[in-house]
């Protein structure tokens, strides 16, 4: 599984599934039910919405490269974000010179 785009936090809980048959939870009402409420109390983030102002031409390149990335734009620019405040995505600029 390519895992470039998380973060270290997300790496560890994909490795810690690895190995896990999910089809035993089908089957099993009680930690089913469990692992729901987990799921979803983990996922419950507190978010605040967010106006921006940008170009429609740029709009439109950065919805044709979330199509290629297989998402919606307004999570690829999540993303994006998220990355660049983690450190995860850097400036060409500012990238070491090979």
């Amino acid at each position: 599984m390519e895992t470039n785009y998380i973060d270290n936090q997300e790496k560890e809980l994909i490795n810690s599934l690895e190995g896990f048959d999910l089809s035993q939870i089908k089957n099993d009402k009680e930690n089913s039910k469990f692992l729901k409420k987990s799921a979803k109390a983990f996922v419950k983030k507190e978010e605040t919405k967010m106006n921006i102002r940008i170009s429609s031409s740029e709009l439109e390149k950065i919805k044709a490269v979330a199509l290629q990335e297989g998402l919606k734009y307004q999570t690829f620019i999540k993303s994006i974000l998220h990355k660049y405040i983690t450190g995860q995505l850097i400036e060409e600029k500012h990238r070491p010179t090979a």
